[in-house]
């Protein structure tokens, strides 16, 4: 979709992804190498009584939800920022997340650009938000 498509207060809802131990700590290793991301024991001992996921793990797979959708397609030039990032509550393995995306600004930039801003709020299979986030982004008009 191009930015004129888009309007403010629009939502959608991504389909839903369960996360794995294995996913959790394969990502951590590579990019997030805390311990309550990999060492179950020491996790299993920590504040969140075992393994959860990386926040940086959950916004990425909350931004892949939304492209999942195809709404931006090859409309999208690039993403232009992330702000208000909230991780709100842990993920644990077997969870199954899904994503709520509102839009909540747009503006032309150029005549045959703009930038969409949209609000990401993953929540979990208890329907407990996890994360939330804006991502901006410029697209076609």
């Amino acid at each position: 979709m191009k930015l004129d498509e888009f309007t403010i207060g629009q939502v959608f809802k991504t389909k839903s992804f369960k996360l794995t131990k294995e996913r959790i700590m394969g990502f951590a290793e590579e990019f997030d190498p805390q311990y309550m991301h990999l060492d179950e024991e020491k996790a299993q001992q920590g504040r969140f009584n075992g393994i959860i996921a990386s926040g940086i793990h959950t916004m990425a797979l909350s931004f892949k939800l939304w492209i999942e959708e195809g709404m931006y397609g090859d409309d999208v030039i690039a993403g232009t920022e992330m702000n208000n990032i909230k991780f709100i509550k842990p993920v644990y393995p077997g969870d199954e997340l899904h994503t709520i995306i509102e839009v909540i600004d747009k503006k032309t930039k150029k005549s045959e650009t703009g930038i969409l801003t949209v609000l990401l709020s993953t929540y979990n299979d208890k329907e407990q938000k996890v994360f939330e986030g804006d991502l901006s982004v410029l697209i076609r008009r």
